[in-house]
């Protein structure tokens, strides 16, 4: 399938693009599962993530065929008797696209849809599809479209007939003497390079507005806690019960893509801003890392790491590996991290260890674990104090609410008694209206 990309300042761009779900107009698209197992990975398992994938495509993977060798056949990664199996597995199931678990160049894509007869695209071209379709930032969609034309650069020589070359002089005369003209395929990856440009350009700007603002929240001491984990591990639903916020959340993986921050209150007063953060899958393409990394980067500046599982899946331990994988490659390595097992209320939940915090954003089941947790690794930040404000000093009682909290308020008559927490950062204001049990807790003059 082709599609007709228009970039700015120049003619269309005609390329293969992955399957678009939205134009099908009833039910799910059939489609067949490829992969070559070479032992370096769970193939098994990675083939039920890439069925996960499909039906987050709006795809629903009909049947499955996979080769073990140990080296791919280069014109089409499959052996030639198990493309023809392929061919027959495509024809019988009716399926309408072929997915391949892992990355094709462009003639592999081209050698592969006319062995099949179908439309063939990789694992990073259904990643892809999803980023495109769930963006809902501009930078999100601007990220999306960076990381499709770096995946699509490469390819544009294998896709066939439509690279042909385009005609340059005239018939004779002057014209003759011109040459042939530029190929199509130089053509677009002009057209390509000039539009990644822009994209990288326009993307600085995003990435420096959010070092602003990034700096406006180191500036003012609210520790930033980020969650962090494989896609799909209930990361926005944690967000939302915890915060009260509506972060969209559904079954399904990559159903968050741009990160989304919301103050909350600690138990002890202490405010925070939690982000959520896009999920992560094994074996991401690095350039899709590197598309999406000023947005993952907001990982690398937060104060703790809440690092979500899923509690009903075996493969938990290596949901927090691929995590764990990703955070280093953004030098987060320093940053204090909490791990979390989420749907420890599904059946299947694994056992109860100690170093883990077992969490349900479904039935609130240890939330407030969790906020204890994140109290205690915070508590340096915090202190509880008792102070008796005169009526001329009441801004600091403004300091007090909106930088702090405020547990009991007393009018008296030589001026208001409150009780609360304030950051270490803003204890000398209150220095001296701390009542006598609490002085020794000021900071020294």
């Amino acid at each position: 399938m082709s599609e007709l990309i228009h970039l700015p300042g120049g003619e269309p761009l005609e390329t293969a693009t992955p399957l678009d779900s939205t134009a099908a107009p009833q039910g799910p698209i059939p489609v067949v599962l490829l992969a070559l197992d070479q032992g370096r990975f769970d193939a098994a398992r990675s083939l039920e993530e890439l069925a996960a994938l499909a039906e987050a495509n709006g795809m629903q993977a009909v049947a499955s065929v996979v080769q073990k060798r140990a080296v791919p056949e280069a014109a089409t990664m499959l052996g030639e008797g198990k493309v023809a199996e392929a061919r027959m597995v495509c024809l019988n199931a009716g399926a309408e696209v072929a997915i391949f678990d892992g990355e094709l160049t462009g003639s592999q894509l081209r050698n592969l849809s006319a062995a099949l007869q179908v439309e063939v695209i990789d694992r990073t071209m259904l990643i892809l599809e999803i980023f495109r379709s769930r963006a809902t930032t501009n930078e999100g969609k601007l990220q999306t479209e960076l990381a499709l034309l770096r995946y699509q650069m490469p390819r544009l020589q294998g896709l066939g007939e439509v690279l042909s070359r385009q005609g340059g002089g005239g018939g004779g005369g002057a014209g003759a003497r011109r040459g042939a003209g530029e190929t199509k395929l130089e053509l677009d990856r002009r057209h390509i390079r000039r539009r990644i440009e822009t994209l990288e350009g326009r993307l600085k700007e995003m990435e420096k507005r959010r070092g602003e603002t990034r700096r406006a929240r180191q500036k003012s001491g609210v520790p930033v806690v980020a969650m962090v984990g494989y896609t799909n591990v209930g990361k926005s639903s944690l967000t939302n019960t915890l915060c009260g916020a509506e972060i969209f959340e559904a079954d399904m993986l990559f159903a968050t893509l741009d990160p989304t921050a919301r103050r909350l209150t600690l138990p002890s007063g202490l405010t925070v801003v939690l982000v959520d953060t896009v999920g992560f899958v094994s074996r991401l393409p690095h350039h899709l890392v590197e598309a999406f990394k000023s947005t993952l980067e907001e990982a690398a500046y937060a104060d703790v790491l809440i690092r979500v599982a899923d509690a009903s899946d075996p493969a938990a331990a290596d949901q927090l590996a691929v995590t764990d994988q990703v955070l280093d490659e953004l030098g987060c390595g320093d940053i204090p991290r909490l791990t979390v097992y989420n749907k420890c209320d599904k059946t299947g939940a694994v056992p109860f260890d100690p170093d883990i915090l077992l969490t349900s954003a479904r039935t609130g089941r240890g939330l407030d674990a969790l906020k204890a947790k994140l109290d205690e690794v915070l508590a340096g930040r915090v202190r509880r104090i008792e102070v008796l404000l005169p009526y001329d000093q009441l801004a600091l009682a403004d300091i007090l609410r909106s930088r702090g909290s405020v547990q009991e308020e007393e009018y008296r008559a030589e001026g208001v008694y409150y009780a609360g927490t304030v950051r270490i950062d803003d204890l000398h204001r209150f220095a001296p209206y701390l009542l006598p049990h609490t002085a020794g807790d000021a900071p020294a003059e």
